[in-house]
């Protein structure tokens, strides 16, 4: 009997052991994806904390005023961004965990912000970068000055009395904005083409990169989401035709758009550019997910319907 009980004891503690190694191995493992996460989620937000300060940093002459607000709107942007990507469960944020989305979308704003900001800034800072900013901007928006071209069009949104160096301007900046969209919207489609985005590497949580979308709110779910990719490209591609018509209608028994502060013309053809572009990354990125959600279920099926056959 006594070696019986020492037989047990000795089992227990083996099994003890190793399960306390696995819960070890365990804990471990959650520390370093919290550790992970948290840091990935603070360089996300240094990188918007300097995305919202690149005109400050680039234009010359900014009053202290103007840096103590643009320091403000980069910390609440750094703190949102950092409360979203650190947190467990999606908010607002879409395709958090669908690399190169995002990236390639805070590329491009962050392109069109900083050739902006060296535009703008060569007219009182004419270093050789900022000049040859300028140059190939009067370039890109003087040939995209043609009748009912998205540059013609954002000239309206100025003011009647604007003089001749503020429509250049805004020509040269809306040309330079809109060619950087277009030019990144075609890196982002090649770049789902080579990497098989977003079924090839790793399994796609709709709810997690889609927080905003209900998949249970009525309706098959591939249909929901062609209609809204179909949505989100028609208005993608509209968006930078309706803007000004929309500023021009709202000026009306108002002072009209002038644009005559830097920051206001960066940031103002920013918008203008990018939001038609993130419509139109949105509306091919659902399109290709209600394509993937298809052919997992046609390959779920197959075998089924060979049993039934068999």
């Amino acid at each position: 009997m006594g070696k019986i009980e020492a037989i047990r004891h000795n089992v227990r503690d083996i099994f003890g052991t190793r399960a306390r190694r696995r819960t070890v191995s365990v804990q471990m493992e959650d520390v370093t994806a919290v550790v992970s996460r948290m840091a990935g989620a603070l360089l996300r937000a240094l990188l918007v904390m300097m995305l919202v300060v690149t005109p400050s940093v680039i234009l010359p002459g900014i009053g202290a005023d103007t840096k103590q607000m643009v320091a403000l709107v980069a910390l609440f942007g750094g703190a949102l961004t950092f409360a979203e990507y650190n947190a467990t469960y999606p908010s607002l944020v879409e395709f958090r965990d669908a690399p190169p989305f995002n990236r390639i979308r805070f590329l491009m704003l962050f392109l069109i912000v900083f050739a902006l900001s060296a535009i703008v800034a060569a007219k009182d800072d004419p270093t050789p970068m900022n000049r040859l900013f300028e140059a190939v901007g009067m370039l890109l928006g003087e040939a995209m000055d043609f009748p009912y071209s998205p540059v013609r069009l954002a000239e309206l949104m100025m003011a009647d009395g604007a003089s001749a160096a503020q429509m250049l301007a805004v020509r040269t900046a809306a040309g330079t904005a809109y060619i950087l969209s277009l030019f990144t919207l075609a890196i982002f489609v090649l770049v789902l083409k080579l990497k098989g985005w977003p079924a090839r590497h790793h399994a796609f949580n709709v709810w997690v990169n889609l927080p905003t979308f209900e998949p249970t709110g009525g309706g098959d779910v591939i249909d929901r989401l062609e209609r809204d990719a179909r949505a989100n490209l028609s208005l993608g591609f509209l968006l930078p035709f309706l803007i000004p018509a929309v500023v021009s209608l709202a000026s009306v028994g108002f002072e009209p758009l002038t644009l005559t502060s830097p920051q206001t013309l960066i940031w103002t053809m920013a918008a203008w550019a990018f939001l038609p572009a993130s419509l139109l990354m949105r509306g091919v990125a659902m399109g290709r997910i209600a394509a993937m959600i298809r052919s997992k279920r046609a390959a779920k099926a197959a075998p089924a319907s060979r049993l039934a056959t068999a």
